[in-house]
């Protein structure tokens, strides 16, 4: 069984080709997850889709295969030519497939280096691919392994010692453009993890935030939490041509902001689409200031250069990480061996107890401890030895044992047929 990863981030792809490629409902996922999943080579998946990135981490038994049918169903559902998905993406596979999944939970993959985002979105991934049935066992605990890995690199490290966000990012992007914001009236268009640290930043900067969302109650729900004020949903088409500041961070599957409903205006416009698929799609306007979520890598350039000591320490863990994953890995693949081999130890001490009583060497009253002393004999030799393949100290013994249980296997079945 083998692992990969098909990622598609800011690194390798431009914001079109991860807005067509992104998933904006459940229903997308679990559609493509079905499809996925009659394959006939791969047997568990994972879909992450965040603002920077759309990965998708399989549990397959080829990887040739499982990446050609991948590439050929996310080409089709996206409109793109299955061509260019191969050239952009990064893929990845068994220790490289695991190491880069360390690597995303820690957020040394993210454009914000060291961000906090990125595990709780993970997570999310996971449950949802583990609830529906999508997700199997070796992909669930290479999961979970990457969560520890991620604790441990926030806990041991200074990488996430000041937390930064897409959304603290863009916020900082504003406070440049325009000093003093106190006094300020910006509209947050959206409720998720994003609109909500959006809020609070612009809230402590001394801006007057109004929140707007399709759904009221839930609106009002982040404004109380925030100190905020809320809009009608219904209103945006009159909010957008009145308030100075504009953040946009929904899951709409279409732009929510065109030219239909925009207006001139007198003043400066500042606009940031922190969505994926983007909530804005308008014509050039001077007196509107928009920024797309690839427009902050200044920023981002800054944030990284302040933490890549903690990245370097972080990179340490997350290799030693990725040594213990495949040294459980390998554990499980071997204890059903170990398993049998004890089994036929006792039962060739059993048949030398009944020789031995069928011999007449003992007396049949004594049979049970002679069995008993063959297979306490028998432990005791082969306990030195199983303990080394279980520790991974002795791999020639480990193949010459494993190999040795395959011949015995097939003179079985030759013997029964």
């Amino acid at each position: 069984m083998h692992y990969l990863n098909i990622s598609f981030t800011h690194k390798n792809s431009n914001l079109d080709i991860r807005e067509k490629l992104s998933f904006s409902d459940d229903a997308e996922k679990h559609s493509c997850l079905k499809t996925l999943l009659a394959s006939e080579t791969i047997k568990g998946a994972i879909l992450i889709s965040t603002c920077n990135r759309m990965e998708v981490m399989i549990n397959c038994t080829d990887v040739r295969k499982a990446t050609q049918e991948t590439l050929k169903h996310l080409s089709h559902r996206a409109g793109l030519d299955e061509q260019t998905l191969k050239e952009h993406a990064d893929i990845f596979d068994d220790s490289t497939a695991i190491h880069h999944l360390f690597s995303v939970a820690a957020s040394l993959d993210s454009m914000v280096l060291g961000e906090t985002q990125i595990v709780g979105q993970l997570r999310d991934a996971f449950r949802f691919s583990h609830d529906n049935g999508y997700c199997g066992k070796k992909l669930a605990r290479a999961m979970k392994n990457a969560f520890v890995c991620a604790a441990k690199v926030r806990n041991t490290t200074e990488i996430s010692s000041k937390p930064v966000s897409m959304a603290s990012v863009s916020v900082a992007k504003l406070k440049s453009l325009v000093p003093d914001l106190k006094g300020k009236k910006a509209l947050v268009v959206g409720v998720g993890e994003m609109s909500e640290i959006t809020a609070k930043h612009l809230v402590g900067a001394g801006v007057d935030v109004y929140i707007a969302n399709r759904t009221q109650h839930k609106a009002e729900k982040l404004a109380l939490e925030c100190a905020a004020n809320t809009v009608p949903f219904s209103q945006l088409a009159h909010l957008v041509n009145e308030f100075e500041i504009l953040f946009t961070a929904t899951s709409a599957p279409e732009p929510i902001i065109t030219d239909s409903i925009v207006k001139p205006s007198d003043f400066e416009r500042y606009w940031f689409d922190l969505a994926l698929p983007r909530d804005i799609e308008c014509q050039e306007d001077a007196k509107i200031h928009s920024y797309v979520i690839d427009d902050l890598t200044a920023i981002v350039d800054d944030n990284l250069e302040f933490r890549e000591n903690a990245a370097r320490e972080a990179h340490g863990i997350i290799g030693r990480a990725v040594v213990e994953f495949f040294d459980w890995l390998s554990a499980q693949d071997i204890e059903p061996t170990i398993k049998e081999i004890y089994k036929k130890a006792n039962t060739a001490a059993q048949k030398e107890a009944q020789r031995a009583v069928a011999k007449k060497y003992i007396p049949p009253e004594y049979a049970d401890e002679a069995q008993k002393m063959c297979e306490q004999a028998l432990k005791t030799f082969l306990h030195e030895i199983t303990a080394n393949i279980r520790s991974g100290l002795d791999d020639f013994k480990s193949e010459l044992i494993s190999g040795a249980m395959t011949s015995i296997r097939k003179q079985e079945a030759s013997q029964n047929s």
